[in-house]
C-alpha cells in the first residue's frame, strides 16, 4: 500500500458531514476536472452528498510533463484506490468513477468493505473487441453497485450487457441513446444534460438506499 505521503490531491464538493462520501475517479484519457466529472460532483454535492475526486499518478504527471504519459499499470491504479479508501474510511464510502476509474474501483470493492460502488460508463470490453470481456469479477460481486450506462455505449451497449452474467447486487441505469459519456445523438431528441441529470437522480436514489 502507498504511504500517506503519496496520497493524491483531492477535489472535494459537498458537506463534510454528509451521510455518505462518493470517491469519484476519472477515466483513462481525461482528468478529474472535466465538464463531465465536474457536473456529477457538483450536482451530487447539491443533493447533500460529499464527493471526493482524485487523480491516478499518471494523470497527475500529465499536468506537468510535456508528453502525455500512458496510464499506470493496474497494480498502481489499484494501490491508489486502496490508499484513498484507507484515508477516507470504508464505512460511509461509495467508490467508483468514469470508465476505467470505475472498473478499478470494482476490483477492490469487496475486499475493502466499502458501502457501495457506482460506475459511470463501465468499460465491459475494449472498443471494437466485444470478445474481450471485463466481467468475470462482476458475477460474484457482493458490494451493492449501480452502473450508469449509455444504451449505445461502444464499450458495452444495452444488447450486449443483457447477455452478461452480472451479480444480483448490480443495478443498471440506462441513459437513453447515450454513448460512453452518456451523451445522446441530436436526432434522438435528447441532450447530454438530460441524460446526465437522470443519471444523477439514479445515483442520488442509490446513495439514499445505502445511507
Amino acid at each position: 500500500m502507498r504511504s500517506p505521503e503519496t496520497l493524491p490531491p483531492f477535489l472535494v464538493d459537498g458537506p463534510d458531514r454528509a451521510p455518505l462520501t462518493f470517491a469519484f475517479a476519472h477515466g483513462a484519457g481525461a482528468p478529474m476536472d472535466t465538464p463531465f466529472m465536474t457536473f456529477f460532483a457538483e450536482e451530487l454535492a447539491a443533493r447533500g452528498w460529499r464527493v471526493v475526486r482524485f487523480e491516478f499518478p499518471y494523470m497527475a504527471r500529465r499536468r506537468e510533463a510535456p508528453k502525455r504519459p500512458p496510464p499506470d499499470r493496474q497494480p498502481v491504479l489499484l494501490e491508489t484506490w486502496q490508499t484513498v479508501i484507507a484515508h477516507l474510511g470504508p464505512e460511509k464510502l461509495v467508490i467508483g468513477g468514469k470508465s476505467m476509474g470505475g472498473r478499478m474501483a470494482s476490483l477492490v470493492a469487496d475486499e475493502t468493505g466499502v458501502r457501495g460502488l457506482a460506475c459511470l460508463g463501465y468499460p465491459f470490453h475494449p472498443a471494437g473487441k466485444p470478445e474481450r470481456l471485463r466481467t468475470e469479477h462482476l458475477a460474484p460481486l457482493e458490494t451493492p453497485c449501480l452502473i450508469c450506462q449509455g444504451t449505445r455505449d461502444a464499450l458495452g451497449n444495452a444488447q450486449e450487457v443483457a447477455a452478461y452474467t452480472l451479480s444480483p447486487a448490480i443495478s443498471v441505469h440506462w441513459a437513453e441513446d447515450g454513448d460512453h459519456d452518456l451523451k445522446p445523438r441530436k436526432a434522438s431528441g435528447r441532450d447530454a444534460r438530460q441524460n446526465w441529470e437522470e443519471a444523477v437522480a439514479a445515483l442520488d436514489g442509490f446513495f439514499h438506499s445505502l445511507a
